[in-house]
């Protein structure tokens, strides 16, 4: 009977002892490590005719696990991706399992040895300078959720923050005036402050006295006054793209999301000249080695990387000045 009781206790553990008490762990990396254990217990009952109360530790062995992974790709169609993130997950829980339990330490370790899966990085998306006018200009400004809206595609388009620093936005958090700024809690709990261009500072302005929020509210919130979902954000920007679409054909290609609306800052600030640090540091990422990807993806800079290259075919030749009152001009 202690054995049956060893996988539930050691579960609830690794969340409440682990994540929330030792880790501190995000309540974004909390929801994804609960939805891959939600995924596996429904995969275990399925499978292995058990309630989820019922498993033991020794019932999610390698080629147990193995098999839950290749059904979210194949029967629920995650990417590899998605896949590997599931297996961080499992691979966090496992590493508690061998710290807590030595006894486990071999099926843990056979467990922590199954690798990520290797996936085709494609060229990432991002919004030319007509695509994000004519996203901006479809929110509707005569209504309430218009204006909100409008607000939110500005300050995404101009700041590159995540969706989820973008739905934490508190009203103290929009700082105006002089050196204009918002300020958010990113990725590690990393504090960074974004400047403010004029048009969004104007916008933002009319829109938090039309808000009218305390200090702590979202500054986008849902129609009942709660903060906007994900979800929420990804439905109303699907909404607008499919609206922007009819005014800007170059848009039907592109599958726009709130992380394509980070990718296009991070390329605006690049064409621009801004070095890759500044736009780590920018966006909040952990290091300059993540900026890399936008270099692969401007084509303009490789179009001027090959200009400055010698074509193929023609000799280069020494220039030799044909006159020596030339040469003695050049010299000079």
């Amino acid at each position: 009977m202690k054995t049956e009781n060893e996988f539930p206790a050691l579960l609830q553990a690794f969340f409440t002892d682990r994540l929330c008490h030792q880790r501190q762990a995000s309540p974004y990396t909390i929801a994804s490590y609960r939805d891959t254990f939600r995924l596996l217990l429904g995969f275990a009952e399925r499978r292995l005719k058990k309630a989820p109360s019922a498993l033991l530790i020794t019932d999610l062995d390698t080629p147990f696990l193995g098999a839950f992974l290749d059904h979210l790709e194949e029967e629920r169609g995650n990417t590899a991706r998605s896949r590997n993130v599931r297996l961080a997950a499992l691979h966090s829980f496992f590493r508690y399992v061998a710290l807590h339990k030595p006894d486990m330490s071999a099926l843990a370790q056979r467990v922590l040895a199954l690798p990520s899966k290797r996936y085709h990085r494609k060229e990432i998306h991002f919004l030319t300078r007509p695509e994000i006018e004519a996203l901006l200009a479809v929110p509707d400004q005569r209504t309430w959720a218009g204006r909100r809206d409008h607000a939110l595609l500005l300050v995404a388009v101009q700041t590159g923050l995540r969706v989820s620093e973008l739905i934490g936005l508190c009203c103290q958090d929009v700082v105006l005036g002089t050196g204009a700024h918002l300020q958010c809690t990113g990725k590690g709990r990393k504090e960074r402050s974004t400047p403010l261009r004029r048009e969004a500072v104007a916008v933002l302005r009319a829109w938090l006295r039309e808000r009218n929020g305390q200090p702590t509210d979202p500054v986008f919130p849902n129609a009942r006054g709660h903060a906007l979902s994900p979800e929420g954000v990804e439905y109303l920007l699907d909404k607008h793209t499919t609206a922007a679409r009819e005014n800007c054909p170059s848009l039907e290609k592109k599958r726009v999301t709130p992380h394509v609306l980070r990718h296009t800052v991070a390329m605006e600030l690049l064409q621009h000249g801004v070095d890759r640090s500044v736009i780590a540091l920018w966006l909040g990422h952990e290091s300059t080695e993540t900026t890399q990807m936008y270099l692969h993806a401007d084509l303009a800079a490789k179009e001027k990387a090959l200009a400055k290259a010698a074509p193929f075919g023609i000799k280069i030749r020494r220039y030799r000045p044909d006159d020596k009152l030339l040469a003695f001009l050049k010299s000079l």
